[in-house]
Formats: C-alpha cells, structure tokens, sequence
C-alpha cells in the first residue's frame, strides 16, 4: 500500500468517526432541547401534546388562582393578544407576580393547558429573556426602555 493510498484511508476513518461523534451528541441533546414560543406562536401553529418547550410572555392580571393543596398555582402567560392556561406544582419564584415577564418550562396537555415544570420570573427590572422581549414587540405591548431583551454591560 502506498503512502498516499494510507494517507486517504486515515482521512476516510476520521471523517467518519467525526460525523458518528455528532451523530451522538445530536441524538443526546435531542431530549433536552427546549423551543421557545409565545401564546401568539401556539394560536398560529399548536404544539404536540407531550412536547417540552418554553413558553414565555406575561402573567396576566387576575388569572393567579391557588388551589386548596397550597402548593398547585394556576395562572395565563398572555403576549397581550392571545393567552395560555397553565398550571405549576410548587414554589414560585420571589419576583414572579401579575403583570411581569415569566417564562415557563413545561408541555400541553390534553385539555390544551400547559404544565410547567420551571417557571423562570426576570431577575431585575432592567432585564427581560430576549425571546419574551421579540415577542411583546410583535404584538404592540412593549413597554421597555429599548434596554430590555438585552444584557447591561456596565
């Protein structure tokens, strides 16, 4: 075998083995990617039921609803034009409240209300998740400085 004939085969095996590396790590990551879409995205195109994304908006004034067992909390994510129900079991952010930015990790289900695994509250007023951001924007409701949706530098 000559040198160029080994040089190819050893080019030929890493290029291989490259591309079943990716094939791997993109298989891994699969379940743990998570789109983002506001109650705007889910109006216009519905999810699966069982698929896990991020839902993201506002909390809408006056849908906060705790159930008897103290620890379930019902409430709508509303980008100011269309909304979603959905329904967390257990502690709630300090900064989460009516009318503030949430972003919540969760899936649909059955009955169309979203079950929240994480609900995310803004961690000062100067910041908002740049998705949640876009999305109010698209809808007329912002009401920002032009800082939100993007980090301070200082």
């Amino acid at each position: 075998m000559t040198r160029k004939r080994r040089r190819l085969i050893v080019v030929l095996v890493a290029l291989v083995a490259l591309g079943a590396a990716a094939g791997l790590a993109s298989f891994a990551l699969k379940d743990n990617l998570a789109f983002f879409f506001s109650p705007s995205d889910l109006a216009e195109k519905p999810v699966e039921v069982g698929r896990r994304f991020r839902l993201g908006g506002l909390v809408e004034e006056g849908s906060l609803d705790r159930e008897a067992d103290g620890v379930t909390i019902r409430f709508a994510v509303t980008d100011g034009v269309n909304r979603v129900n959905v329904k967390f079991k257990g502690l709630l952010p300090d900064l989460f409240r009516e009318g503030q930015g949430v972003v919540s990790e969760g899936s649909m289900d059955d009955k169309g209300i979203f079950v929240a695994t994480e609900v995310l509250a803004k961690h000062d007023e100067n910041y908002m998740p740049p998705e949640v951001a876009d999305a109010l924007r698209k809808t007329g409701h912002w009401q920002g400085d032009g800082k939100q949706g993007k980090e301070k530098k200082e």
